[in-house]
């Protein structure tokens, strides 16, 4: 048992070692690029200030004299004023200086791809990957996807997941963000793979009245899923289960608002201890409609008033507490939208105007998986993926046929309809996530 436990112990700082280098070789990478910039305007500087010494060295004395000032011409600097100062740039400017160089030398075809996560088998044409290789070499070489979504079909062990994490982070030209659903109770993709013990349901833990159960979730969570080398989790859920048979029953804290808000941030602020990402979902709530949008269109007949009281009420207190990801669900809110077709995950009344200008979200605005029913059935892939872009998010989840959606896209900024401008926007939302721990080296 004692060399079983050192041989896991072992594993454990082995893979520990390798995420260390995989982040530093992304730092590095960044870094030689500002180098490089940085040498190039000092070579310049140096060239145009020896050219311009030479040619004011003279040997006449004459001539030098001429150019000299005479005492009625002589300005005295005037030292009344103190002179300017240029402020010293925060970390945050800072970070944002290496973010914008790094995305305006990217090509535009790995600049739309990094709008998307996608299941590993949605760009190696495998059935099920259980490895990263050489096919998953080749295909991050093509597609330059934002992150990688596991679910538990990809998982034998925690040996072969993490060292499948390992590789697959070591193969891509930019950080990815390595993604799970591990809510807790129904909703485990490693706990159900056996490789961690199942941790209660978001209504058990609310149950207990007491926050710091929520807290040791995302600490036991967050814990795990960074050991394993993930780095965004999809949890916890923000939806009320406020009305009878509510879909979000057994994921929720519960129907009340200041009850689910203050459980959602502590196994948030768990999840973000263990430098894991925690994204609140589905805005604007779900949970007060007993349909499935997996299986097709579904309409809440909440009033606006509703979800600002309640819905809105809870994600309002993640934005608060520093949520850095936020999902948008493909629920239909005709209260919202003045549509009752449209889903919010493409509509720019809820995402741009509401979550955005209403609630001040700043962070990442990701859609649930678009390959579920209520997008598939109604909308082309390519089609709800701009649509998803234009109403305001920043990432697209899963589409039904990456190659196209990620088509669509190219294209759809190619002939003007969405601007780069806009694309480099979510980038930089984007990579504040991914490089925020380069403030802390």
């Amino acid at each position: 048992m004692e060399n079983s436990n050192q041989l896991d112990q072992e594993r454990r700082e082995a893979r520990r070692k390798r995420r260390r280098k995989n982040q530093i070789s992304a730092y590095i990478t960044l870094l030689m690029f500002i180098i490089v910039v940085a040498a190039g305007i000092v070579i310049g500087v140096k060239y145009i200030t020896e050219t311009s010494r030479n040619s004011n060295e003279v040997d006449d004395g004459s001539r030098l004299e001429s150019l000299l000032p005479t005492e009625d011409e002589l300005v005295v600097p005037d030292t009344s004023e103190e002179a300017e100062v240029v402020p010293e740039l925060t970390d945050e400017q800072k970070l944002d200086e290496i973010i914008n160089a790094g995305i305006e030398v990217m090509p535009l075809e790995d600049k739309i791809a990094g709008l998307f996560i996608v299941a590993p088998e949605a760009i190696t044409g495998v059935s099920t990957v259980i490895q990263a290789g050489e096919g998953t070499k080749d295909a991050l070489a093509m597609y330059a996807v934002g992150g990688i979504v596991y679910f538990t079909k990809n998982m034998q062990s925690g040996e072969q997941l993490a060292e499948m994490i390992s590789n697959t982070t070591l193969y891509t030209k930019y950080p990815l963000f390595i993604a799970v659903d591990e809510e807790g109770g129904s909703v485990n993709r490693v706990a159900d793979a056996g490789i961690a013990d199942k941790v209660d349901s978001a209504k058990a833990i609310g149950q207990t009245l007491d926050t710091a159960n929520a807290y040791q979730a995302g600490l036991t969570v967050g814990g795990y899923l960074s050991e394993l080398g993930f780095n965004l989790n999809f949890a916890p859920v923000a939806d009320l289960a406020n009305v009878d048979g509510s879909i979000m029953e057994g994921r929720s804290y519960g129907s009340e608002a200041s009850i689910a808000s203050s459980f959602m941030t502590a196994m948030m602020q768990g999840l973000e201890e263990q430098n894991v990402t925690a994204c609140l979902k589905h805005f604007p709530g779900i949970g007060g409609s007993t349909g499935d949008t997996h299986e097709g269109m579904v309409t809440t007949e909440r009033s606006a008033e509703e979800f600002r009281e309640e819905e809105f009420a809870v994600f309002k207190a993640g934005i608060d507490s520093g949520a850095d990801m936020i999902m948008v669900g493909h629920i239909s809110a005709p209260s919202l939208t003045d549509d009752e077709n449209i889903p919010c995950s493409l509509s720019k009344t809820v995402v741009t105007d509401i979550l955005r200008g209403e609630l001040g979200f700043d962070g990442v605005v990701i859609t649930d998986a678009m390959n579920m029913g209520a997008i598939s059935e109604y909308y082309n892939t390519d089609e709800a993926a701009i649509m998803a872009l234009r109403a305001g998010c920043d990432m697209i989840l899963m589409p039904e046929d990456f190659e196209n959606a990620y088509a669509g896209v190219l294209a759809a900024v190619q002939d003007g309809t969405i601007s780069e401008e806009r694309i480099d926007d979510s980038l930089r939302r984007i990579y504040r996530i991914k490089y925020a721990g380069m403030l802390q080296e």
